[in-house]
């Protein structure tokens, strides 16, 4: 059976053999089978129902950071989410809004609109629904400690709403991730803030950014979580792998934690670091480091 099967009544967007280096904040990774971006909530629904009955695999795609894709691509299905996910509005003080929305964006607005809570992620370069996802954070704090609700298309293909105390948020975790369900839209609880002083707490995020983090090269974002009670670029770094490069795929020499495409990096050069950088961490320091990045398609696995 043909993938674009799935496509029977489909009102949005879709590309057959779509290059998805080009959706990756890392640059890399091969084609999907079928891409599509759905219209709205109905066209989701919709997808993920074809894609069950005529059993082709589907997999969701956020703004592309915090993941790997295999060179090889993805099979199947590869669900975006566009224009009819990326609204926001408030009520008071809670804040209702769609996957796609970017969270820099939304932290920039919610500013703007006097509301606190969120000033900490005007950095971080991902989509509202694969933070909460995630639950991605900086500066010590994190998206789902603002979270009220989740909306979501489930594994059956249904809408589906799940309160923030059933998505046991812990560190760069959520319930969310042992799921087969896309994030739709997201109900944030906020607070009263001046605005000189969040859009101040805003620069001073954002200049420490620059001035850590690798923003000139291709990259995922942090690439292991931090162990407890230590930091995993202050191991990578003391292990001697600053600079280190397999292929196109290198530690930075900004921040050990971040592996920068420093040109034609491929998925195979950035698992081969990785397993790289696991190995001379244990030891070095007996420490075993673990991927903070998702690994999708047949990258493999970095244990």
């Amino acid at each position: 059976m043909p993938v674009t099967e799935v496509l029977k009544g489909f009102r949005g967007r879709w590309r057959e053999q779509e290059p998805l280096a080009g959706h990756t904040t890392w640059r890399i990774g091969g084609p999907a089978d079928l891409y599509v971006l759905p219209l709205d909530r109905q066209d989701l629904v919709l997808i993920v129902q074809n894609c069950l009955r005529c059993g082709v695999p589907w997999t969701v795609l956020g703004a592309g950071s915090n993941v790997l894709i295999a060179d090889q691509g993805i099979r199947g299905v590869v669900i975006g989410l566009a224009d009819g996910f990326r609204y926001k509005q408030r009520s008071g003080y809670q804040v209702t809004a769609g996957a796609a929305v970017g969270l820099p964006g939304l932290a920039r607005w919610t500013v703007w609109q006097g509301l606190a809570g969120l000033e900490f992620a005007a950095g971080i370069p991902a989509s509202l629904g694969g933070a909460v996802m995630m639950n991605a954070g900086a500066h010590g704090a994190a998206v789902g400690e603002r979270v009220l609700a989740v909306e979501l298309v489930n594994e059956h293909g249904a809408i589906e709403t799940v309160a923030a105390e059933e998505l046991q948020f812990t560190y760069r975790h959520s319930r969310l991730q042992k799921r087969r369900c896309i994030v739709t839209e997201v109900q944030l609880q906020l607070t009263d803030g001046v605005v000189a002083d969040m859009e101040a707490a805003m620069a001073k995020a954002l200049a420490r950014r620059r001035a850590t983090q690798p923003l000139e090269w291709p990259n995922a974002g942090s690439v292991f979580l931090n162990p407890p009670g230590d930091s995993a670029g202050r191991l990578i770094e003391a292990a001697g792998l600053k600079g280190y490069r397999i292929g196109g795929a290198e530690v930075s020499n900004r921040h050990a934690n971040f592996i920068v495409n420093a040109g034609g990096a491929t998925a195979t050069d950035v698992l081969a670091l990785i397993a790289l950088i696991q190995q001379r961490v244990l030891a070095a320091s007996g420490v075993e480091l673990c991927t903070e990045i998702q690994l999708v398609g047949d990258t493999g696995r970095a244990e």
